[in-house]
């Protein structure tokens, strides 16, 4: 995109902790609030329309503050916090961290007993496995939050307008941006989301204005591509680019996976994409690959061939399963089939 996406911030710019004194959001930028509700409208993944959106430092400072908002204030024992396995695997460490008296980890959700309240977490897609996913639990006394941070059409196909009390996303994996650090809540409850922002002010009193300013401008370019505006000499929208570009790397990887006869992956079914307009094919942002053969550390196994994963272990698993990035540099990507294709017994 060259440096469309380039913005200027002056030096006496962005010297308040206040941006919008009238939002239950003290600390968001009009322009970011624009710009969210734009991408999503243009995109079709999630409805904006009469909710409260809460800006945070990356999705991992929503998930905390969302913890702190859903949790009974006056409990006799911390609210138990579950997700089903495969869950996303720093679930139970940021949790835990604080040893909270309001909530703990509790684990898998299929496994959670009782009729005490709860709150469930529901990765859709999955981080791990790629895999949609909806509440298992479905009891009174619990709440759920919905980490969407996958569901972009590069990773999935849009099926639906996603309308849950609590959605969480994040640029990190709608762009990539990971450095800027921006994540936003769509959130339908008034009070959770003031509880929400009163977390975030005792944690950081806000959120950084210029990342906000500059994430607002990569947001308002990604949509300019897909309303086909601004740009006429571009040929496809950014996510019709990137789902390319995913789809390529699934297909690489799976030819690799299929010369070695060690390992396997998970299948998944074409669905209508409201987005693209057609039948696409999901192709996670990670793969859930599993060691055949009877190898039961496949991390360990695949570090052998000087290849990096991450256990099943982490995410509750067990240890014949590795999370593999498909999102690193093209280098580091070609690097990593060439060393899987080339795994013999």
């Amino acid at each position: 995109m060259g440096d469309r996406s380039t913005i200027v911030i002056s030096g006496w710019q962005s010297m308040s902790y206040l941006s919008d004194v009238g939002n239950i959001c003290w600390f968001l930028e009009p322009e970011f609030t624009k710009q969210v509700r734009r991408l999503h409208q243009s995109v079709g993944n999630a409805v904006t329309e009469d909710r409260h959106i809460v800006v945070g430092t990356g999705s991992t400072q929503l998930f905390q503050a969302a913890l702190y908002a859903l949790s009974p204030p006056d409990a006799f024992e911390p609210i138990s916090v579950v997700s089903a396995i495969p869950y996303y695997s720093s679930y139970p460490s940021i949790t835990d961290y604080l040893k909270s008296g309001l909530y703990k980890w509790a684990g898998d959700a299929y496994t959670l007993k009782g009729d005490e309240p709860y709150i469930e977490l529901v990765t859709s897609p999955n981080n791990p496995d790629g895999s949609i996913r909806q509440a298992v639990v479905n009891r009174d006394g619990g709440t759920v939050i919905h980490d969407l941070a996958y569901y972009w059409p590069q990773y999935t196909p849009i099926t639906c307008l996603a309308d849950h009390d609590l959605m969480l996303f994040t640029i990190s994996k709608c762009t990539g941006h990971a450095g800027i650090r921006i994540g936003w809540a769509l959130v339908k409850d008034k009070e959770v989301a003031r509880k929400m922002t009163k977390f975030i002010e005792l944690n950081t009193i806000g959120v950084s204005k210029d990342s906000q300013l500059r994430a607002a401008k990569i947001l308002q370019v990604v949509s300019h591509s897909c309303e086909q505006l601004g740009y006429p000499e571009d040929s496809e929208s950014f996510f019709k680019y990137a789902s390319r570009l995913m789809a390529d790397r699934w297909d690489r990887l799976r030819d690799a996976v299929s010369q070695s006869g060690l390992f396997s992956l998970p299948e998944f079914m074409p669905e209508s994409c409201n987005y693209a307009g057609e039948m696409t094919t999901p192709h996670p942002a990670f793969a859930w690959l599993k060691c055949e053969g009877g190898i039961e550390d496949c991390e360990n196994f695949l570090r052998g061939y000087n290849i990096l994963t991450r256990t099943g272990k982490h995410f509750g698993a067990q240890g014949n399963y590795v999370r593999v990035s498909m999102l690193d540099r093209e280098e580091t990507f070609d690097m990593f089939i060439e060393r899987l294709s080339n795994i013999r017994l």
